[in-house]
């Protein structure tokens, strides 16, 4: 296959990069901690911790961990959102020769059981917040050791301060009784007297189990390898370069970390990349609260921004926002979800940064396409395959298409995961014969290599024997002034087998259902536009900001069968 996307690559960018420069993503971590030492590496909630401090605690928490008895490559699950306690308990686990099993802290028990069964996690280490719904399962799990963290720890004497009001005040931390748990604080201090054994690791061995979103059915545990994660956090490091070297000149990458670090976006593209660049990552805990977060902003001048369309959105209709100094900000990477075009020419008008659309998954670790990171305007596209990856657009066959034809995107490279974990069946389903992964997107690609999401298959719409894609409908909509969020589905039609329905959120309180449907009658063929607009407050999303189509479909199913 020609890659010939790579004629579009920016000076410097390679056509391949190496894994095999490191044994293991380990020795990326530990050549940081100790090339940065003195640098801050995380900030939250106005404490810093640095590279040295890092090494430190992660190697103490490893220890602690080893002591426990488990072997090597065993399971351990962490359930927080951005808390400095995040990347020390990620780089301890890692450290200790074990496997990370990233858990979304917001999930309810039947959800945070099936993840825990389905991984065969020994350990967890939780937020006392979360605690409770820890409780409820523990017991018909295999998790023999429990670690419970505060708000509050790490960050000094404030930590105080902050429990208290997160307890007392806020009332934040439901009663939860775990016996034999151990505090983190605890754990760190009798660590520090343990010394931590370095397994042998190589590229080979599981980092981590990175659970599926569920937007499209069960949660699955993509199996990746220190080796994917390690390629895609040099491809990433190597697609950034061209946009740090442009003007004004940053001695260290500052990177806004909104998105969960249990996510992979977050996970690669903000705390791994960071670590490897030595700059430091600005950890956000609840990028909802949108007063809180852009307060945070206005202390710093941040360089890289990595957020889903739903955030960008939020944070631009958001009083003082547009009071911000982005005058250091040097790349704005849009990923997750589409990005609308309507958002994004809002963020470069308020920014001056053009936004960087990319595409991944979880299965992908996560990166495959990005739009040149140093890039002056939206592209509208999910851009050109990172280093060393491959994107070939394929039938149901498995046939490659056309340039310019519609079909499934496929993958390869050496982020793409090693399979589903203990899902043969499952893997084999989307790995094709010639070992590339089938993402289940249709997608086109043209003459220079730049690929356009059509839509998910199975989020496609089919109306008279016509395809209408949701993103495309949904992009049209959000260029209504009267509209901060939408989202399309197909619902069943006595007439045309289905018709488009959309989902509205208001910007404009006036705005009416005939002034959408008008509004879209200008932008699109008539059997593309909703013959059913329903004005919601808000749309079901992921804790990333994804909006969850699926949930309004069973919504519609479930009503039309009562």
């Amino acid at each position: 296959m020609e890659r010939i996307w790579l004629k579009q690559y920016p000076a410097g960018v390679p056509a391949d990069i190496d894994v095999n420069q490191y044994t293991s993503l380990v020795a990326l971590l530990e050549e940081s901690f100790k090339k940065f030492a003195d640098r801050k590496a995380f900030i939250c909630m106005d404490k810093s911790i640095s590279y040295r401090e890092l090494d430190e605690m992660s190697q103490a928490l490893g220890a602690y961990l080893q002591s426990k008895g488990m072997a090597k490559g065993a399971r351990v699950a962490l359930m927080m959102p951005n808390v400095l306690q995040y990347p020390v308990a990620t780089a301890a686990v890692l450290r200790a020769g074990y496997a990370v099993v990233n858990v979304n802290p917001l999930y309810t028990p039947r959800e945070l059981e099936h993840q825990l069964k389905d991984s065969g996690a020994e350990a967890i280490i939780v937020l006392e917040n979360f605690a409770n719904t820890v409780q409820q399962v523990i017991a018909r799990t295999a998790v023999k050791h429990v670690i419970v963290g505060s708000m509050g720890d790490l960050l000094g004497f404030k930590g105080v301060i902050v429990n208290l009001v997160v307890r007392r005040v806020k009332k934040m931390v439901p009663a939860w009784s775990l016996p034999g748990s151990v505090a983190f604080n605890d754990a760190l201090s009798a660590g520090r007297g343990m010394k931590l054994n370095q397994p042998k690791l190589t590229l080979d061995d599981v980092a981590f189990l990175q659970y599926t979103g569920g937007t499209t059915g069960v949660s699955k545990g993509a199996t990746l390898l220190h080796r994917n994660i390690l390629a895609n956090v040099l491809q990433n490091d190597a697609w950034l370069q061209p946009a740090l070297k442009k003007p004004p000149h940053v001695d260290e990458l500052f990177i806004v970390c909104a998105l969960p670090l249990y996510h992979i976006f977050a996970l690669t593209a903000c705390f791994l990349l960071g670590v490897r660049a030595g700059g430091v990552n600005l950890l956000i805990p609840n990028p909802r609260d949108m007063p809180g977060f852009i307060k945070e902003l206005m202390k710093y001048k941040v360089n890289s921004f990595p957020a889903v369309n739903t955030l960008y959105n939020g944070l631009l209709n958001s009083p003082g926002f547009d009071k911000v100094d982005f005058s250091k900000l040097k790349t704005s990477f849009g990923g997750g979800m589409a990005t609308q075009k309507a958002v994004a020419e809002k963020w470069l008008k308020t920014t001056g940064c053009a936004l960087s659309e990319g595409y991944g998954l979880s299965e992908t670790s996560p990166t495959l396409t990005c739009n040149p990171a140093d890039t002056d305007k939206f592209s509208g596209s999910i851009g050109i395959p990172v280093p060393s990856t491959y994107i070939s657009i394929r039938d149901d066959d498995g046939n490659e298409v056309p340039l310019g034809t519609p079909g499934e995107i496929c993958a390869k490279g050496p982020q793409v995961m090693a399979g589903y974990w203990n899902r043969p069946e499952e893997t084999a389903q989307v790995m094709t014969a010639d070992g590339f992964f089938r993402t289940g997107d249709i997608g086109v690609m043209d003459e220079r290599g730049y690929t356009k999401i059509v839509d998910r298959k199975k989020d496609m719409v089919l109306v008279s024997g016509f395809n209408v894609y949701p993103n495309e409908v949904e992009e049209v909509i959000a260029m209504h002034p009267g509209v901060l969020e939408c989202a399309v589905i197909g619902v069943q039609d006595a007439k045309s087998g289905e018709a488009v329905k959309a989902f509205v959120v208001k910007k404009d309180p006036n705005l009416t259902a005939e002034d959408l449907i008008k509004f879209c009658h200008e932008q699109l063929t008539n059997y593309k536009i909703p013959k059913h607009v329903e004005f919601r407050t808000d749309l079901p999303k992921t804790n990333v900001g994804k909006i969850l189509r699926r949930e309004l479909r069973d919504e519609k199913k479930n009503a039309a069968a009562a």
